[in-house]
């Protein structure tokens, strides 16, 4: 009995393949926990679509990834002075966000990160004038831009990319190759037009191996079904039963990612109000868990325990039996399945 993750392969491939026809040069991310497939798995699909280059978030991730895939390695995490050093092949290009880090990786292979309006890390325009002496001594794979996903402020993505092109062109750096991060595919091709000397390389990930949510489904296992009377105690804190109905122990608890969410941005009226909601109901120990069944997300009876959950259903639901699998709506970077069953 297990949270098993089914894929539609057929469907699954499919969408990569639409994805890579848009974004040409298309750079495959495979970071954290495989966007919920594995490394394994994605360095194999990866492989299946034929790129040179994989980016992955740390240099762990690569030492761990680089049995499985042939080609290039593009860490994202940039390089720092001092960071415990980790055994990588010549395969492997690190990423760098200062002018300290590129003189602190002579002889290697890198990519130069500018800072964005995301504000996280990179190059800024001052520290330009000191790369010239800098990338004497690195193999130069080109720069990289990691844009913000929401322009509230309705600035045009394509623009902060052509300032930063005008900006290295002006300091006389080289502009052969630019890896971008969160453009549209006709994003892209405007900035290919603009710049037809510098090839533009989109890095993707969530869009590629999550974009099409109808070809893969979580499902839950039940392992048991017992039921309970309104006021009858049950669980590990002894709570009472609100209503009849039944106990229904699932596949899937902590360890496997259910019950962590990560925060959110709301935005609007309405998602704010159910944020409140939520809340509130969450004092009072009443929390929905991500599993369905009878056409209705139920309830967690208590809260997840490390290997299964216990859900609460009415007794006017359908009567779960041991065997059945609950769809659970879970999020792909944080869940971790027991097995993955392609069909």
């Amino acid at each position: 009995m297990a949270l098993t993750l089914y894929v539609d392969t057929a469907r699954w491939r499919a969408h990569h393949k639409h994805v890579q026809e848009q974004f040409p040069g298309l750079v495959p991310v495979c970071k954290g926990n495989g966007y919920g497939f594995g490394h394994e798995r994605l360095a194999e699909e990866a492989t299946r679509l034929g790129s040179d280059v994989l980016a992955v978030g740390t240099t762990y991730e690569a030492a761990r990834i680089k049995d499985f895939f042939g080609g290039d390695l593009l860490v994202l995490t940039p390089y720092r002075r001092g960071e415990e050093p980790v055994p990588l092949p010549d395969r492997v290009v690190r990423s760098v966000s200062s002018v300290d880090g590129v003189y602190g990786l002579v002889g290697a292979r890198v990519v130069i990160e500018v800072m964005s309006s995301m504000k996280r890390h990179g190059i800024s325009e001052q520290d330009l004038p000191q790369l010239h002496a800098a990338i004497e001594n690195v193999r130069l794979e080109g720069f990289a831009i990691h844009l913000p996903l929401d322009r509230t402020d309705g600035s045009d993505a394509v623009e902060e990319v052509i300032g930063w092109m005008d900006r290295l062109r002006a300091a006389r750096l080289p502009l052969h190759t630019m890896f971008v991060s969160h453009l549209k595919a006709d994003e892209l091709a405007r900035l290919q037009q603009q710049f037809p000397q510098t090839r533009f390389r989109a890095r993707i990930g969530t869009r590629l191996w999550l974009g099409d949510h109808e070809a893969t489904e979580y499902r839950g296992a039940v392992l048991d079904v017992t039921r309970v009377a309104k006021g009858e105690r049950f669980g590990y804190r002894q709570q009472k039963a609100a209503s009849d109905g039944f106990l229904v122990v699932v596949a899937g608890g902590t360890s496997h990612g259910v019950g962590l969410e990560a925060p959110k941005a709301l935005h609007g009226v309405m998602p704010r109000a159910k944020g409140v909601a939520r809340a509130g109901l969450a004092t009072v120990n009443r929390n929905l868990s991500p599993f369905v069944w009878g056409g209705k997300q139920r309830w967690f009876a208590e809260p997840p325990h490390m290997q299964v959950s216990i859900l609460f259903v009415p007794s006017d639901a359908p009567e779960p039996t041991v065997g059945d699998e609950l769809v659970a709506h879970l999020r792909h970077t944080t869940t971790q399945f027991d097995r993955i069953l392609d069909r």
